[in-house]
């Protein structure tokens, strides 16, 4: 645990106590108030969304992370000054409004709902929903192919709704916490399609564990905007536009697609254009 300058300044004199005490507003982590050497930023990511957003023994590592981490080192963090939280597709809104996080980096599609509560950074790539099911499996061809089937997705995610209300009205839809639950499922036979975005099940299909279980349906059935996501009004939004317009520019952003979803061959759109988002 870091010690704070305060507490070594209360304990020398009484004086030098209070002049802390008066700073001690100043010591919040992250976002709108700037940073020093002494501060942390605060970021929501997946923990459970392996090539994106995954917490290791090791650390945190995934695209998402990277892009976070860029953007963070932009705003002035260091890695080391990065409070990572976990934030589960329900959860994200409410993390931003009560302050939980500076902000969200989690495979989080730009919506029009999503832009009522909160403000989005971005878009910093292009996805496209999909379907996930065993390799075995050649009965769904189509997205019409999900009727009757049993349709997993995580609660909050825009995926499953996206095909329930669009393209497959007859899907039995389950909804689990996590993606790897719904993973679990699959491969038990308790459901026959998890879906979400490409990118997403690309980082599973393509884990050691899992090569040659799973096969991607390659339906692009919607668009998904991945944006940074920040409280409503924050300052912080335009440095993070900055950020990631600069991380594109420099080619770091390329080379965060290829390391964490190139194993999956997985095929990216080009960057998008900040503020360029595709319905």
């Amino acid at each position: 645990m870091k010690l704070r300058k305060v507490t070594a300044a209360s304990a020398t004199i009484f004086a030098l106590a209070l002049t802390a005490t008066a700073c001690g507003g100043d010591n919040n982590s992250g976002g709108d108030s700037g940073s020093d050497g002494g501060k942390t930023i605060t970021v929501g990511i997946k923990f459970d969304q392996p090539g994106l957003g995954q917490k290791t023994p090791q650390g945190y590592a995934g695209f998402d992370v990277d892009v976070a981490t860029y953007v963070a080192k932009k705003l002035g963090y260091n890695e080391d000054q990065i409070e990572w939280k976990e934030a589960k597709s329900a959860d994200r809104e409410t993390m931003l409004q009560r302050g939980d996080v500076d902000f969200i980096a989690a495979t989080y599609s730009i919506t029009p709902e999503r832009q009522e509560k909160v403000d989005f950074a971005g878009p910093y790539l292009l996805a496209h929903q999909d379907v996930l099911v065993r390799a075995d499996d050649n009965s769904i061809k189509s997205p019409a192919d999900l009727n009757n089937k049993k349709l997993c997705s995580v609660t909050g995610s825009t995926s499953a709704q996206n095909v329930k209300e669009k393209l497959a009205p007859k899907a039995d839809l389950q909804q689990y916490p996590t993606y790897s639950a719904c993973l679990s499922g699959l491969q038990n036979k308790a459901i026959d399609a998890l879906t979400t975005d490409d990118s997403i099940l690309a980082g599973y299909a393509a884990q050691d564990q899992f090569k040659g279980k799973f096969k991607l349906g390659g339906f692009k059935m919607t668009n998904e905007n991945y944006g940074i996501g920040v409280k409503k009004g924050s300052d912080l939004k335009a440095d993070i536009d900055k950020a990631l317009e600069e991380m594109v520019a420099d080619k770091s952003w390329q080379k965060a697609v290829d390391e964490n979803l190139g194993p999956a061959n997985y095929k990216n759109e080009p960057a998008p254009k900040i503020g360029d988002i595709k319905s």
